[in-house]
This record gives structure tokens, sequence and C-alpha cells, in this order.
């Protein structure tokens, strides 16, 4: 893989309960609409479970996930193709934290912290 080590743990509040949380991360139909401009393969199931392997899409670069774990309050996907890495995914009652490292040429912060926005203003829409 081409690209350089990164590595980004960000932490943000969100007016969002723990379930509202879980079923944004965990369900493919509700990635699809916060996750804009990603996207993501279809025919997913309706949750993500341990063992799923899909691809996202950014523009041209695919980044394929390994769905790795899965727990209330928890989701770990190891990540190959654009990123090289694993992102971990941890909520409760408003706040969200997530932690990203790989190899990439892209630039995983600025993604990461674009993501992250992406959730807040989406479940802020929803309430």
């Amino acid at each position: 893989m081409f690209g350089t080590f990164q590595q980004s743990s960000l932490r943000i509040e969100i007016a969002a309960s723990e379930q509202s949380l879980r079923e944004s991360l965990l369900y493919p139909t509700k990635l699809r609409q916060w996750l804009v401009p990603i996207r993501l393969d279809q025919g997913l199931p309706e949750q993500l479970q341990p063992g799923l392997t899909y691809t996202s899409w950014l523009g041209p670069v695919p980044i394929q996930h390994q769905v790795a774990r899965v727990e209330p309050n928890c989701l770990r996907l190891l990540l190959s193709k654009g990123v090289d890495g694993f992102q971990e995914w941890y909520w409760g009652d408003g706040w969200v934290q997530s932690r990203l490292e790989g190899i990439s040429l892209l630039p995983i912060n600025l993604g990461q912290t674009f993501t992250l926005l992406r959730l807040k203003q989406f479940l802020a829409q929803q309430s």
C-alpha cells in the first residue's frame, strides 16, 4: 500500500440518543443517508454483522470494510484498498467517538472530521 501511516481519534457531542447513534452506524439504510458523498455497495443486509465485507467508494477510490466486531456500543471495521488499517466507533447518549488508523494517500483526519460532522448534522435533522 502506498501512502503514509496516519492515526486520528475524535470524540464529539451529539444531541442524539444511544439508540439513534447505534442505528445510524449499524444500519446501511441509515448509513447511506448521512455518508454522502461516500457510496456503499448495494445488497447489504439490514444490519452490519461480524464477518460481513463490503466496499464504500469515495469518488473513484474504493475502501473495503470487513466488520470485525459489533457490540451494543462499539463497531470495529478492518479496512483495505484505499486505506489499509482499521476504524473503531464507540457511542453513548449524547456522544460518539471514532478512532482511525491506517496507511493511505487520503487525508484520514480530514475525512474523519467531515464524516463525524455529517453524522451530527444528519441526527440533528432527525430530531
